[in-house]
């Protein structure tokens, strides 16, 4: 990048990177949690206990065999830049696109006639996944922190 244009990269040390992934895995995880709630909130308490239940063991599934590895996949990525960084780069690039992709497909999902039940569980499963991953970031942060 030329020096005229490098004053306009929002360039921030990579602990900030590391703490603004940690967020908004919370902020969406808590955002899909608190749809299913919702959602859970108006039908009967068995159902929404055995819905929510199957919703928490796929969060730990998800969490366990997929995003703990991308996860620290990202952090590694992150850990290995030098300096300052790009504040955008908190993920590969790509990764930008996968995230369209997944919002267009639960905004399409939420306008399906699938009871909203059924969605409760995915949601949950992918919120309750992103909040625990979220940890990973925050006890990486704290402990560069001190550094």
């Amino acid at each position: 990048m030329s020096s005229g244009l490098r004053k306009f990269d929002p360039a921030v040390d990579k602990r900030v990177l590391l703490f603004i992934s940690g967020m908004l895995w919370t902020i969406v995880g808590a955002a899909l949690c608190n749809l299913s709630i919702h959602w859970l909130s108006e039908v009967p308490m068995t159902e929404a206990g055995l819905m929510g239940t199957a919703g928490i063991v796929l969060a730990l599934a998800i969490h366990h065999f997929g995003f703990l590895k991308l996860v620290d996949k990202n952090i590694e990525r992150i850990r290995a830049k030098d300096g300052k960084v790009c504040i955008f780069g908190f993920q590969p690039w790509k990764s930008y696109a996968i995230i369209i992709v997944m919002i267009l497909f639960g905004s399409i999902i939420r306008q399906s006639s699938l009871p909203r039940t059924y969605l409760s569980i995915i949601y949950t499963g992918f919120g309750g996944a992103m909040l625990l991953s979220s940890f990973r970031y925050y006890r990486v942060f704290i402990k560069l922190r001190g550094k």
